[in-house]
């Protein structure tokens, strides 16, 4: 598939319609394609939880880029912050009595973005996952105004879920720079099918300006 990366803005934020719809791969395999066109792009784990001392989603995105890690990943700017748990960052800080620093999450992105053409940013979950306390992911975003990526994929219930993260976005005035298709999923070859259809249909009628990307 061969892609227009020319207007991109320079960071992106990916998020999903969930957990575990492949957002990581989608991560990885976006940064792919935006290097085979000639951008310096690097990937980031917005908040890793899950592991202790270093992020398995960057891994992940290295091995899909086809590139070791990186300077950037061993030195932690690719991951600023890691908890132990598999949660929601505002448990997973609880559970690890230890403060969640939004701030640092925002400077490494900084310097990335000092370094790279470039910088994907993975999300933790949806748009609506809790950070600290009533502070949500969808919140960062919009204050800090990156323009989303939003992964999805043809499981049952995957249409509705959606909808409501393009709701969200819509009302909250956030860009939508794409929304990419992970076939991966693609177990009921009926649902999957009509799932596409219909997605494609409501972005070009609600989100014109956005793309909507099938991976391969």
């Amino acid at each position: 598939m061969n892609l227009d990366f020319s207007d991109s803005p320079s960071i992106l934020f990916v998020s999903g319609i969930g957990t575990d719809v492949g957002k990581s791969y989608a991560t990885g395999w976006l940064a792919k394609k935006m290097a085979e066109a000639g951008k310096k792009v690097i990937t980031q784990k917005f908040i890793q939880t899950g592991n202790k001392d270093f992020s398995e989603d960057i891994e992940v995105h290295r091995k899909i880029m086809g590139i070791p890690l990186q300077t950037v990943d061993l030195t932690h700017l690719t991951a600023p912050v890691i908890f132990s748990y598999p949660a929601s960052p505002d448990l997973a800080a609880r559970i690890d009595h230890k403060e969640l620093r939004i701030d640092m999450i925002t400077e490494a992105t900084n310097t990335l973005n000092s370094q790279y053409d470039h910088v994907l940013i993975e999300g933790a979950g949806g748009l609506m996952v809790p950070l600290k306390n009533e502070y949500l992911t969808i919140d960062y975003i919009r204050e800090h105004n990156l323009p989303v990526v939003l992964v999805t994929n043809g499981q049952l219930g995957s249409v509705s879920d959606t909808l409501l993260s393009l709701y969200a976005l819509k009302n909250q005035e956030i860009p939508l720079f794409a929304l990419i298709y992970n076939p991966y999923f693609d177990k009921d070859k009926i649902i999957a099918e009509d799932s596409r259809k219909y997605l494609r249909k409501w972005m070009e009628m609600n989100f014109p300006e956005a793309l909507f990307i099938i991976m391969d």
